[in-house]
């Protein structure tokens, strides 16, 4: 029961949503915006508020469906929405309305899109005779479009046909007012409604996101733009780089943010199009270090290396964020200062390396934890988990009480005042004294505590609920200097936006105290923010370093060779019937392991006929919980090891699922690993291996002798591992 419990946490139940739900959610949208945004909103949007109200129920209906759809352009004959009945009354009203109507020569590229390709070169055969019936449609469409006299093609087009609908740049402001990004559809209501979104339950009003229509318009220009510039193809995006002159200069924070990422995109295509000279205009346009760096960088290419070089110079004296200050910083060094590689390349080349088992490779950052937990420390996973949850957790009341917390509609992710800088300055004197409260550990703690306790499981944009989250954050609290504590935190306080990514792997506490670590594996490159994160952390005054990991066959390192016998393929519904496993240290097997487990099921008798188990021999055996302590007890730190090793550790850690204990270890597949390292075989099945490399199997089916077997090929295994280790150093 419990493991089903959690099961239905994970996943959420969707629900069934009423008939008429999408028209329920425009009517929501449409009351939404009419009340938090009566000052943005035009007198002609208000006056569409009214027309829509005034429609027939049915005739609103239909017209929610068409926003909901993909397109502007849809064929009548193939409208098709039961529920509504039929369709020629609504539509006559919404063509009186002004909210559908033919497709004019102003929405040709739209009718080229909607046609197929067999329609194209029909209404083409009667405006250019002779086109080859060969051509795609992407190749149809240019012709169309080049050759073609707009209004010649739509008469041919049978426009009659098709359906427009209007008024869909009304329906997108209201959206872009409703969410702050521009969307198409209410599909976002759909999943919530399902039960797949969460949203905010701890605040009923919401505050406008936008003070006056000015600063709506302005931000919803560049949103806009954005949107377009990401999903249209090259000809819509060759005109938007042609509009550059037209770009208003943004006077509030978000537009300009959205139009520095407007720059920055157009900029990038620009230079993979190899015109440079206007990616540095567009770029110039933008404020954001990214536009910044690019345009430096573009410079360098290009040989303007005094102009780069005044460019940089003013990032170092006037950055605009950390992030800025260290490109510019590290860049300058390079190209100005003689340095042959960045911060960035040293810093990896310097790093302490590490020696952990090649096995682990899947989990480098699990596998640290193991290499700092046997020299006898504390390690943790913390990452940007760490760091999130506690400052979500401090500062949870300045952050989402009903009397501080400011927040523009319930799908939002983030108080407003983390998004626009403003959160610091709002709450100084209630942050300083809670950050003074980390001089006494214990007490904060307590207060941590009272807050999960109140609020777990609540739904919030800054981090995910995990209870091992607790148990990091409190051996930081407890071994960290608080000073530094302090420090981070209050940087998350003024500038979360740009504070909240980049933190190391892991926490480690040794005989020094706390330590942060960044774990690299061959291949790996440092991120710009990470390197900014260590810094910070550094400045703060804690320990922080990256540490390399070099993979090696270590000699001591154990494995625990596992096979199970079961009631049936995978699934809940199966269980396990016999459980063996071989301890297996350097290349010999040195402990032994097995059970006959009671399924508390029927055995199949086609699985009997296998195995040989029967359902008398196994009335006796334990369960699984009668020896799920001893066999934890075998497994200790070891590298799970079998044949296929996805079906057996499946069924053991289900076992211990059922029991609410975790069950997580490394895992290595002699399977997956032959076919990998010995390729070429006709079968990789235990059988077939076994029989190819002469490995004894005389009771098949059963998991000791499996166990053995598996074995067997794990020391092959092995021995080719340690040849291509040493070959790869």
């Amino acid at each position: 029961m419990r493991s089903r419990n959690l099961a239905d946490r994970s996943v959420p139940r969707q629900r069934e949503l009423p008939t008429f739900y999408y028209h329920q959610h425009f009517l929501e949208l449409l009351e939404f915006v009419s009340t938090h945004y009566e000052h943005v909103l035009s007198r002609e949007d208000s006056e569409l508020v009214t027309d829509f109200g005034r429609l027939d129920t049915t005739a609103q209906r239909l017209y929610v469906r068409l926003v909901n759809r993909k397109g502007r352009i849809f064929a009548i004959d193939k409208l098709r929405y039961p529920e509504l009945g039929p369709l020629s009354r609504p539509l006559a009203a919404l063509r009186r309305g002004g909210w559908v109507g033919s497709p004019g020569s102003d929405l040709f590229r739209d009718v080229l899109g909607f046609l197929t390709k067999t329609e194209i070169q029909d209404c083409l055969s009667a405006v250019l005779p002779g086109v080859s019936r060969s051509l795609t449609k992407n190749d149809l469409v240019q012709l169309a479009f080049t050759h073609c006299d707009p209004a010649d093609f739509m008469a041919h087009s049978d426009p009659e046909r098709l359906l427009v609908q209007r008024r869909s740049d009304w329906v997108r402001f209201l959206l872009f007012l409703y969410f702050g990004e521009c969307r198409e559809g209410l599909s976002r209501f759909t999943l919530r409604d399902m039960g797949l979104v969460q949203t905010h339950s701890f605040r009923e009003s919401f505050e406008p996101r936008f003070a006056d229509r000015e600063e709506a318009v302005e931000t919803y220009y560049f949103a806009s733009r954005l949107q377009q510039f990401r999903d249209a193809g090259k000809q819509v995006r060759r005109g938007l780089m042609n509009d550059l002159e037209d770009w208003p200069e943004p006077e509030f924070g978000l537009a300009a943010d959205l139009r520095d990422k407007l720059a920055h995109a157009m900029g990038r295509e620009l230079e993979k199009a190899g015109r440079t000279d206007t990616a540095l205009q567009v770029y110039s346009r933008g404020d954001s270090p990214a536009c910044r760096e690019r345009l430096v960088r573009v410079l360098l290419t290009d040989g303007d290396r005094e102009l780069a070089r005044s460019h940089l110079e003013d990032c170092l004296q006037n950055p605009r964020s950390d992030e800025e200050f260290l490109f510019a910083r590290d860049l300058y060094r390079r190209k100005f200062g003689r340095k042959r590689t960045s911060p960035l390349t040293d810093a990896l080349r310097t790093a302490e390396i590490i020696e952990i088992d090649e096995a682990h490779s899947g989990s480098p950052e699990r596998a640290a934890i193991r290499y700092f937990e046997g020299l006898g420390h504390r390690a943790f996973r913390s990452e940007n988990t760490l760091w999130r949850s506690l400052f979500g957790l401090m500062f949870w009341d300045e952050l989402f009480s009903p009397e501080s917390a400011a927040l523009h509609s319930p799908f939002e992710a983030l108080p407003s005042s983390l998004n626009d800088g403003s959160f610091y300055g709002a709450h100084r004197r209630p942050i300083e004294t809670k950050l003074q409260m980390l001089d006494d550990p214990a007490a904060t703690r307590r207060q941590l505590l009272k807050t999960i306790t109140r609020y777990f499981g609540t739904a919030n944009g800054l981090f995910r609920w995990r209870r091992s989250t607790a148990e990091t954050m409190f051996a930081l609290i407890e071994h960290a200097d608080a000073g530094s504590v302090a420090s981070v935190l209050r940087h998350m306080c003024q500038n979360y936006r740009h504070g909240r990514y980049g933190f190391p792997d892991l926490l480690v506490i040794d005989n020094s105290g706390v330590r942060f670590v960044e774990i690299k594996t061959e291949g790996d490159q440092i991120r710009r923010n990470q390197m900014l994160r260590l810094e910070q952390l550094r400045e703060a005054g804690f320990r922080a370093d990256v540490v390399r990991v070099r993979w090696i066959l270590d000699p001591a390192q154990v494995y625990v060779v596992v096979d199970v016998e079961t009631t049936g393929g995978t699934g809940d519904q199966h269980r396990i019937t016999e459980l063996a496993a071989v301890k297996v240290r350097g290349e010999e097997i040195v402990e032994r392991y097995q059970t006959l487990v009671n399924p508390q099921r029927p055995i199949p008798a086609g699985i009997t006929r296998l195995t040989g188990i029967t359902d008398a021999m196994v009335a006796d055996a334990p369960v699984f919980a009668d020896i799920a302590d001893d066999y934890a007890e075998f497994m200790e730190d070891a590298i799970f090891v079998a044949h296929n090793v996805n079906f057996d550790y499946g069924f053991v850690s289900r076992e211990y699922a059922r029991l609410g204990r975790p069950f997580r270890h490394p895992k290595l597949c002699t399977c997956a690993s032959m076919r990998r390292l010995y390729p070429g075989l006709s079968s990789y099945s235990l059988g077939a291996l076994c029989n190819e490399f002469q490995i004894p199997l005389k009771q098949h089916h059963r998991a000791l002798c499996d166990a053995e077997a598996a074995a067997e090929l794990l020391f092959l295994v092995n021995e080719k591992r340690a040849e291509s280790l040493a070959a790869g150093s």
